[in-house]
């Protein structure tokens, strides 16, 4: 494992973080990064004290790498590496590629199969966890594909990039449906999005009674600490709609609505929440654009209360 030379694509929030502890405490030989703003690939490498080197192009990352990460927003960006990937003629049948991005099962499907066609192997691999996890390397991975593909990159995993492993295929040891890890990250987000969303009416009912915000907070952080008490205070210092970047951007939350909603449907199911939670979403893209953050839901609940988007 020691020999082999990593590429990261994507160098979105989440891909900085895990590209970075890749190049601090994986097991490659070396490690190209690509993203398509050469810039920020640049300014990354920068940081990393001579373990990473930039691509200008997409082929010329894959070309010289054997275990090719990817990490981009949503199933258009997605397909469009793959294409890049698979536009020149290079000899695949030795490399592995990793998917860590939010797509539907159905994009993760095409792109097993196109690999496959070209002879090399394919691990999709959605993460949960914030930025600021990606940058500690303790986040969750959902890899899923063929167990000779998935025993390639594990390395890369437990104690590199994540804290933990959530192996869909444990109990079986068999080769598995890559869509499998897409549906679970789509429904993980779907619930996270829910829950922020009820935490944001949930606080507006708070300051709408008299009762305040204080109160609910303190309670958070004795009943629930973790993630949804961080989420509230962000909430509640109006850090939401003050940020100049989102961490979770409200269009690729909206995304990940619909792709749960379209698996629901497919199952016969209706999810309720989600219209609720992407109304909440779509006042808060008319409020801030694309740049909005989900944790702005509490200014559409607000708005919907009778208060300003704002709290400050």
């Amino acid at each position: 494992m020691s020999g082999n030379r990593v590429a990261w694509i994507g160098l979105g929030n989440i891909g900085r973080g895990l590209s970075a502890n890749i190049a601090r405490k994986g097991p490659q030989s070396s490690l190209i990064l690509y993203n398509r703003t050469t810039a920020r690939a640049t300014t990354l490498a920068a940081t990393l004290d001579g373990k990473a080197t930039v691509a200008n192009t997409i082929p010329e990352a894959v070309q010289n790498a054997d275990v090719i990460f990817i990490c981009v927003g949503d199933d258009p960006a997605l397909e469009e590496v793959i294409a890049g990937t698979l536009s020149d003629n290079i000899d695949l049948s030795s490399k592995t590629f990793v998917d860590c991005s939010t797509v539907h099962p159905d994009t993760s499907r095409r792109a097993e199969a196109a690999y496959i066609a070209r002879g090399a192997g394919f691990v999709a691999c959605p993460v949960f966890g914030a930025p600021n996890m990606a940058d500690m390397g303790q986040m969750i991975v959902l890899p899923a594909g063929k167990q000779a593909s998935i025993a390639k990159v594990k390395p890369f995993f437990e104690g590199v990039i994540a804290k933990a492993t959530i192996d869909l295929s444990e109990g079986t040891g068999a080769d598995i449906d890559v869509g499998r890890a897409s549906t679970m990250k789509v429904l993980g987000n779907t619930f996270i999005l829910n829950t922020v969303g009820v935490l944001a009416e949930t606080l507006t009912a708070a300051e709408a009674t008299g009762l305040g915000t204080g109160p609910m907070k303190q309670w958070l952080d004795l009943f629930a600490p973790g993630p949804f008490a961080k989420y509230a205070e962000r909430m509640i210092t109006g850090d939401y709609y003050q940020r100049e970047e989102p961490l979770f951007a409200v269009d690729l939350a909206r995304k990940d609505l619909r792709h749960a909603s379209n698996l629901a449907k497919e199952g016969g199911q209706h999810m309720r929440n989600v219209e609720v939670t992407d109304g909440f979403l779509q006042d808060v893209k008319a409020e801030q654009g694309a740049k909005g953050d989900i944790a702005a839901v509490y200014g559409a609940a607000r708005k919907a209360a009778g208060m300003k988007f704002g709290n400050q």
